[in-house]
């Protein structure tokens, strides 16, 4: 008999994870890498966050803060003001609702809005962070940093990057679960270009199976990164094919969610990959 397909609980919502799936990128800040101010406005928000849904992405992950290297810190009071009225808006749609922060309050409050998903950059370390999301009921992204944003790309080391970035997740989930978060309601993200060098990155996308395996669902963010500028020469609004290669790599490895600026092209992507492992 075959296994179960995997299953994430979103805060009363199911997302089947049998196939590979997408979650929309949707900053609402006036600095991140890409696409950094576009979506500032609430009603440009609302309507990127639509247009996502519409070219199927099953997650819309909301950020407030930017998290490129050398980014300002954002107080919470600021995070709110432009991450709630989206989340607001977009919480009726098909679509889970994510929330890119690491701020407890943030994650209540937004969950309360109707987010979820939580995705932490700091894999809920933060004073508060994992009873703040154990409470929410929705479901947690824990994704590996080295060092802090403003600085992690100074000069990050590793012995075994694979291993380390494994260890990492590993006690992280032990400390969810011994917080009292479900199993079905955890993701990992090794953290592409956080904390990691062009070789560190190419050497976690080998080691992609072996993260698969640690026990909960792969989710990777590989679309648009300076790593793809350094092996095609584009810059950031002239990455969509590279993404596609990294996004397709990254599915036949084991991740079952991708985190996509170009949503509709990634998810035809993403339907081959299905069609490839037998999913149809």
């Amino acid at each position: 008999m075959p296994a179960a397909a995997p299953e994430l609980s979103c805060a009363g919502r199911t997302l089947s994870l049998a196939r590979p799936l997408v979650m929309g990128v949707l900053n609402v800040t006036p600095d991140s890498f890409s696409d950094g101010g576009r979506f500032v406005r609430l009603e440009a928000a609302i309507e990127r966050g639509l247009a996502m849904v519409s070219e199927g992405a099953a997650i819309i992950d909301v950020g407030g803060e930017s998290t490129r290297p050398g980014a300002a810190p954002v107080s919470p009071e600021d995070e709110l003001a432009r991450v709630l009225p989206v989340v607001r808006a977009l919480s009726a749609q098909a679509a889970v609702i994510s929330i890119d922060t690491s701020k407890p309050e943030v994650m209540a409050q937004a969950a309360a809005a109707g987010a979820g998903l939580i995705n932490d950059v700091r894999a809920l370390r933060a004073p508060g962070a994992l009873a703040a999301a154990r409470d929410s009921g929705c479901a947690v992204c824990l994704m590996h940093m080295q060092g802090e944003p403003r600085t992690m790309q100074e000069a990050p080391v590793y012995g075994d990057v694979v291993a380390e970035v494994a260890q990492f997740l590993e006690l992280r989930l032990a400390a969810c679960r011994e917080a009292g978060i479900a199993a079905d309601r955890l993701l990992i993200d090794p953290g592409f270009g956080f904390g990691k060098t062009f070789q560190h990155n190419l050497t976690l996308l080998r080691g992609l199976p072996q993260l698969a395996r640690l026990g909960a669902p792969l989710l990777a963010g590989l679309s648009r990164k300076s790593m793809v500028g350094t092996l095609t020469g584009r810059a950031g609004g002239e990455r969509l094919y590279g993404s596609l290669a990294l996004a397709v790599w990254a599915a036949l490895s084991g991740a079952r969610i991708i985190r996509a600026h170009d949503v509709a092209a990634t998810v035809d992507a993403l339907k081959v990959v299905a069609a490839v492992e037998g999913g149809g």
